[in-house]
């Protein structure tokens, strides 16, 4: 096959065909396939100078189908920008990276905002199109586009995320789903709280809280003394501290002036803990119950009283930060005239998203918002989906609560009003959660009344102690393990051993083995970085999905699917994409991952094909500091073929290696017969940093050939690469 062949071939095959998915393996097929021979795969290097890369078959560790455990995703998307990806020819390539299910990522939800899945429905007080929103069921024009709306009750509210803005903001009100009426439960067990941050330390003896209705009658104002009492992510290290005068048991609602204590304390952060509610109606009126039960706050401020009782807020210089305020629960309360039409309060509808060939015609695991939606709008939607009759395989319940700082009773008690209301529909349908931001340790929380901090142990002890841990079908997470200035090559390094730590913190924390655990959106870093698309990246997600499974992992999804432009970013220019495009979609080449991809899943695993079994393996490989500077990852494929995937970490150094397979009491294996080669790596692809037309070049697919092997044969594993190895193995006793 001449060059120009081979390019053409590598840069997809451009007729869109119904039977899509054959014919991108068909292409796949070809684009790897390159007969030549190259020097780093002959048998020269001498055994004595080889390492050793070891394979356990006694040791079955997972099993995993790839047409359910690896897969992609699809977020956010402006509607220009749906009508761009919905086309025949960007879907052939997004698809033609290999992944095989994926699953919908709810960015509304992420940025605290109400969507209508369906733009046809009922408001609770439809005279003035606003209250509580249920999209019909009705089958009606399939649906393309997916709105956000602002959520009015979220008044000062941030928690720390990018919220949608929106018009309307009045006050901040608690989701009524936390109050008895619905939890069935004391509203001591969900107690509701806002948090103030002063960004900095401030003296402090007074509180003035502006009440709405309904208002809480019994409460406590408390002071934190320590670090960040926001940071769940590596846990808020110090205590909250009860003023002295902090307990108030007959609330009026309000002005509340309150004067805390007689001494000032130093503190950056307040909260107003809620225990009782005077179930006064806000606004809206009392036609709804919504509207008349949890606590509503138009405004808090902090500061000192003087001797005559006069408050005084306290002062800030204009350099510094505004206040900002956290909240345990938002109202999903909002109306017809919130509706954001910006390019990022849009997603993909699921009537477009079902029949646009995305799912790869396997089913899709989708999202129902829970954080500010309403159990009957969940319900519908998978009413209308499976009417629809599109498959579904799992379902997420709610985004990021920890990003939320909702805490795991609250979240708890959501999931509990959620599962019924969807098992309503069908009882068959498997749920889960909490879908975590990407975090390498175990999320902390402030402790409860038994000191216990862990949010998914917290979580998981809610289910049991309400005989409920039967709905938790899988739990879901994120997987950003870098900050994203800081990565080093050396970074490359830690990536096995954060994925299988973190595996293991949710098993410690009391997710049961019988619980799958999925990473169903990830990436190297939350926010993009240069080294997303030079070789780093490749090698990184051959880690990456390789220590997941590894580590007792069930399914793994890598985002996105779609194609995205390059930006600038700390570490130079780069893309989340598998592709190099423009702004229009116009794909102008490939990024490593999208060759990572295709090492993974159509030479590491075979899609279409059944259960993959993995065992485990060991490389002896090492740097002076004892990083492995070659990693393993062994599956006995449906074929019958034995296939390791080989990462060398080495940037700058090829590693000869010797492949054993450990058959316990029956001897020692090794490949015998032809051996498929596969490599993909820095000889093959390098990035150009070069601003807005930043490229790869070299931009070569991977490279392959067939090596007749033995138990003496020696591989050599290109600097900086992943490789593939296949093939058929004899017992040697």
């Amino acid at each position: 096959m001449d060059p120009d062949t081979r390019s053409s071939i590598a840069r997809g095959y451009k007729s869109y065909k119904s039977a899509l998915f054959p014919a991108l393996m068909f292409l796949a097929g070809l684009l790897i396939v390159r007969e030549t021979a190259f020097a780093q795969f002959n048998q020269t290097t001498q055994p004595s100078s080889a390492g050793s890369v070891r394979v356990d078959t006694t040791r079955v560790i997972n099993s995993f189908d790839p047409d359910a455990a690896l897969g992609s995703s699809l977020d956010v998307l402006s509607r220009m920008d749906i009508n761009r990806v919905f086309t025949p020819h960007v879907l052939q390539e997004s698809l033609s990276a290999g992944w095989g299910p994926i699953t919908y990522r709810n960015n509304t939800e992420l940025r605290m905002a109400a969507w209508h899945w369906n733009e046809n429905g009922t408001w609770s007080d439809a005279a003035h199109r606003s209250g509580y929103f249920t999209g019909t069921t009705e089958l009606k024009t399939p649906i393309k586009y997916i709105l956000a709306y602002a959520l009015p009750h979220r008044g000062f509210a941030t928690s720390g995320d990018n919220p949608v803005p929106g018009p309307n903001l009045t006050y901040w009100k608690s989701n009524p789903y936390l109050t008895s009426k619905f939890t069935h439960e004391s509203d001591e067990l969900h107690p509701q709280w806002v948090v103030v941050d002063l960004k900095a330390e401030k003296q402090v003896n007074a509180v003035r809280i502006l009440w709405e209705n309904p208002y809480a009658t019994h409460y406590q104002v408390e002071y934190w003394t320590g670090g960040d009492a926001l940071d769940f992510d590596f846990g808020p290290k110090g205590e909250w501290k009860l003023f002295t005068a902090g307990v108030i048991k007959s609330g009026r609602g309000g002005t509340a002036t309150l004067k805390l204590s007689n001494a000032t304390v130093s503190t950056r952060f307040l909260r107003v803990l809620m225990t009782e509610s005077s179930n006064t109606c806000d606004e809206h009126g009392s036609a709804d119950v919504r509207n008349c039960v949890g606590y509503s706050i138009q405004g808090i401020a902090l500061g000192t009283t003087d001797r005559k009782g006069i408050f005084t807020e306290v002062s800030k210089d204009a350099a510094e930060p505004l206040t900002t305020y956290c909240a345990s629960s938002i109202d999903p309360w909002h109306s017809a005239e919130d509706a954001r039409e910006d390019g990022f309060s849009q997603h993909t509808g699921f009537d477009t998203f079902f029949t646009s060939g995305i799912t790869n015609n396997l089913p899709a695991m989708i999202p129902v918002t829970m954080l500010y939606g309403t159990p009957e709008d969940a319900a519908a939607q998978i009413t209308y989906i499976e009417k629809r009759g599109y498959p579904i395989d799992y379902i997420e319940m709610g985004e990021e609560p920890d990003g939320k700082h909702a805490l795991p009773e609250d979240y708890g008690a959501l999931y509990l009003q959620w599962a019924d209301a969807i098992h309503k529909v069908d009882p068959k349908l498997r749920l889960g959660g909490p879908i975590f931001e990407g975090v390498n340790e175990d999320i902390h929380v402030w402790p409860d009344a038994q000191g216990r901090t862990s949010w998914m142990g917290r979580f998981i002890a809610y289910l049991k102690a309400h005989n409920r841990l039967s709905d938790l079908a899988f739990v879901s997470f994120e997987h950003y393990p870098f900050q994203p200035c800081d990565i080093t090559w050396q970074t490359l390094y830690s990536e096995p051993q954060l994925m299988k730590h973190i595996l293991q913190v949710w098993r410690d924390d009391g997710v049961p083995p019988n619980v799958p655990l999925m990473v169903t959106e990830s990436h190297m870093a939350a926010q993009l970085t240069g080294p997303m698309t030079t070789i780093f990246a490749a090698l990184w997600l051959a880690d990456n999905v390789g220590s997941f499974f590894e580590g007792g992992g069930s399914a793994f999804y890598h985002s996105p699917i779609q194609p995205q432009g390059v930006q600038n970013t700390c570490l130079g220019w780069s893309s989340w994409s598998n592709f190099v495009s423009d702004k229009r979609y116009e794909i102008k080449g490939y990024t490593s991952p999208y060759y990572a991809a295709h090492m993974i899943n159509l030479e590491w695993v075979q899609h279409r094909s059944g259960v993959h079994r993995m065992f485990a393996s060991l490389s002896d490989v090492k740097d002076e500091k004892g990083n492995f500077l070659v990693t393993s990852y062994a599956v006995l494929r449906p074929d019958g073929n034995w296939s390791v995937m080989l990462v060398n970490r080495d940037e700058s150094n090829a590693h000869p290696v010797r492949l054993s397979f450990n058959a316990g009491g029956n001897g020692e294996s090794a490949f015998s017969g032809p051996v498929r080669f596969v490599t993909f790596g820095s000889e093959q692809y390098v990035w150009l940093n070069d601003g807005p037309n930043s490229h790869p070049d070299p931009d070569n697919p991977p490279v392959a050939m067939s090596v007749n092997a033995n138990r003496e044969t020696v591989f050599t594993l290109p600097k900086a690469s992943v490789s593939v190895l296949r093939g058929r193995i004899e017992i040697q006793k």
